[in-house]
């Protein structure tokens, strides 16, 4: 008996997803859009691989809907028009970061408020994917610039400060 409960861990430990559905393919996004001195879009998503994927005003981009769903087909067009920024997650902290997810995903998030014009809207989103709907459902980790809201799970500001990290690094090539 004890060997069978020793081999069901060994083999959960070796599986490669970090996500909690098989087929899902983008885990974080960092989304940057500014309306006031002209068009700008920009930003990156951050793939089950690890793969930080960049994207800078696009055209035709899929942007979720009012309940911050995209259908697969939408997630797939948007990944062909961004570009690898060259940065990869290392696998200790995708496998850290994404099994956060699911505990940003069932919180709350505070009321957005007005904090100032001009500035664009800056948004931390995690996803998960709904294989019976082929849809990602997307969680708002935080969201500054114009207005301003967070998810008031407790991880939330690490997840935004890694976040922001990675697009410093971004930033800087």
């Amino acid at each position: 008996m004890l060997s069978v409960v020793i081999l069901i861990f060994t083999l959960s430990g070796c599986k490669k997803s970090y996500t909690t559905n098989e087929k899902q393919v983008i885990l974080f996004q960092h989304d940057y859009i500014n309306y006031a001195w002209g068009y700008q879009h920009a930003g990156f998503i951050i793939d089950n691989e690890g793969n930080v994927l960049v994207y800078n005003n696009p055209e035709e981009w899929n942007f979720p809907d009012k309940e911050f769903v995209l259908t697969e087909e939408q997630v797939a067009k948007n990944l062909e028009k961004c570009i690898h920024s060259g940065k990869v997650i290392s696998r200790a902290d995708l496998q850290k970061y994404s099994g956060l997810i699911p505990n940003l995903a069932s919180s709350k998030v505070s009321a957005p408020r007005s904090v100032g014009a001009d500035a664009g809207t800056t948004s931390f989103i995690c996803y998960q994917f709904n294989e019976d709907t082929g849809t990602y459902k997307g969680y708002l980790i935080k969201m500054e610039g114009d207005y301003s809201c967070e998810n008031l799970n407790f991880y939330s500001k690490r997840v935004t400060s890694w976040m922001r990290d990675i697009n410093s690094k971004i930033q800087q090539n």
